[in-house]
């Protein structure tokens, strides 16, 4: 038997959103509808985000606390409910999932490091979906500046997969000269890394704490593990089976 190959899928808040207030039900069936699809050949390990999003949908916290706490404590109250959303409609698509929670200090730890390889073996070997968030309620690095794009990366270089896909709201980095002329071109292809730096446009998502930037540190860290990145418009439906037959643009880093 041929083995499958393996995509670490990062989906943010804005992707899991449809850049609304409301995490979108439509999407996450969207995404297991292609991941069914694609299930003999590939075996997936997503990294999500969208904790706080659920449980802002229902929740008011009044805290006189700094603002990153009460997010820690919205991510807390949104988490088991984000799960349960994945779980019920990956379901109805004949897919299994489960939820691992990891924070940076994981990635310092060589103990810590090989348990999360071998976890994640074991689930996927039994056709489990694992679907990864940061640990929000101990670590805050990501509620701060990444909406999981660095994480998503290092959990790609740990379990050495074949192929990131980060799912984003645009079609890919578009070249600086596009943006100024408000007629965005996507860079179809990157080789190397250090010229991309000087397309990029700072700015960041709406729900999101990511931007460019982050995608940019995110397919780096990949780079350096020999792990092709995809940047991928996400909004779109069927986005991660479009890549493949190449009829959306979208930037490849290789």
């Amino acid at each position: 038997m041929q083995k499958k190959k393996r995509i670490l899928l990062k989906i943010g808040s804005n992707t899991l959103t449809k850049e609304t207030n409301n995490i979108s039900r439509g999407k996450i069936e969207d995404i297991a509808n292609q991941i069914a699809k694609l299930k003999d050949t590939y075996e997936f390990v997503i990294v999500s985000s969208g904790a706080i999003a659920v449980a802002k949908q229902f929740v008011k916290l009044e805290s006189k606390q700094e603002e990153v706490f009460v997010k820690q404590a919205l991510a807390s109250i949104g988490q088991p409910h984000l799960i349960r959303i994945y779980q019920e409609i990956f379901r109805e698509y004949g897919l299994l999932s489960s939820q691992c929670l990891l924070s940076y200090s994981d990635f310092e730890k060589q103990e810590s490091k090989t348990n999360i390889v071998n976890t994640i073996n074991v689930l996927v070997n039994n056709n489990y979906i694992p679907i990864i968030n940061e640990n929000d309620t101990v670590a805050t690095d990501e509620i701060k500046f990444g909406d999981n794009d660095k994480l998503a990366a290092l959990t790609a270089v740990l379990l050495d997969v074949d192929l990131l896909i980060i799912a984003t709201n645009t079609h890919g980095i578009y070249t600086k000269e596009s943006i100024k002329k408000n007629k965005p071109i996507t860079i179809e292809e990157v080789i190397n890394i250090e010229d991309l730096k000087h397309e990029i446009v700072s700015s960041k998502s709406s729900h999101g704490t990511g931007g460019m930037e982050s995608k940019i540190e995110a397919a780096s860290l990949a780079k350096k593990a020999n792990i092709e990145t995809w940047i991928v418009n996400g909004l779109e439906d069927h986005f991660i089976t479009n890549a493949f037959s190449n009829k959306i643009p979208f930037t490849k880093i290789k």
